[in-house]
């Protein structure tokens, strides 16, 4: 297995490559930018891009899909309950500072009970949102890890204040889908450190009510 989380952009979004060498295929996750880095990687360690995998369709984790799809021909995958802020990029890119993305609806949505990913290493689509209405996370039970996009971050959890955020939402989203997950699960979020979901469940302050 190959796997490569690294930070993408001016909000430092962590994208992730997740390959199979013995196949040489491979998906990636919220290429939020940096695209050219990202197709060289995948084309140093020789794998076909299957599928590109997006959490939520914030700026930093969209803006550079359509060009990754122009690359390499995978299709885009996202909840289409995110179609909203897909269509306000303009306004998102206002917010953050940044020129503005060309996107384009995804060519499948990313579904609550979905098996996505590769053969030896599928994923689960958990739609959990709050952060936005789309946000969704990918459980790999075989690997014991979670992409947790921006909903849950090592101890702290997505913002809420943004369209399409409500707090309730996300804390409830954590409570059912994530924390209904193992303790050793590995949790690789949208931003910052890795961490466990026992870590979470014991320490994380939002979480500890």
């Amino acid at each position: 297995m190959i796997l490569e989380t690294f930070p993408v952009g001016p909000l430092a979004c962590n994208c992730t490559i997740l390959g199979d060498e013995e196949a040489r295929e491979a998906i990636v996750i919220d290429p939020g930018d940096e695209v050219g880095r990202i197709q060289r990687r995948l084309t140093e360690l020789g794998l076909k891009l299957k599928q590109i995998l997006v959490t939520h369709a914030h700026i930093d984790h969209v803006g550079g899909a359509l060009r990754l799809k122009r690359l390499t021909g995978a299709p885009i995958l996202l909840n289409e309950n995110d179609l909203p802020l897909l269509k306000m990029m303009a306004a998102q890119a206002n917010w953050v500072g940044v020129p503005t993305p060309e996107t384009a609806p995804p060519d499948e949505t990313l579904a609550d009970g979905q098996l996505v990913g590769l053969d030896r290493y599928p994923a689960q689509v958990l739609h959990t949102p709050g952060h936005t209405q789309g946000s969704v996370c990918l459980h790999f039970a075989p690997l014991k890890m979670v992409i947790a996009g921006d909903t849950l971050f090592a101890g702290s959890i997505g913002r809420t204040d943004l369209p399409g955020g409500n707090y309730g939402q996300i804390i409830d989203s954590i409570q059912t889908r994530l924390l209904a997950l193992p303790d050793e699960t590995k949790v690789l979020p949208g931003h910052g450190p890795a961490t466990t979901i026992g870590a979470e469940r014991k320490s994380n302050p939002f979480l500890r009510a």
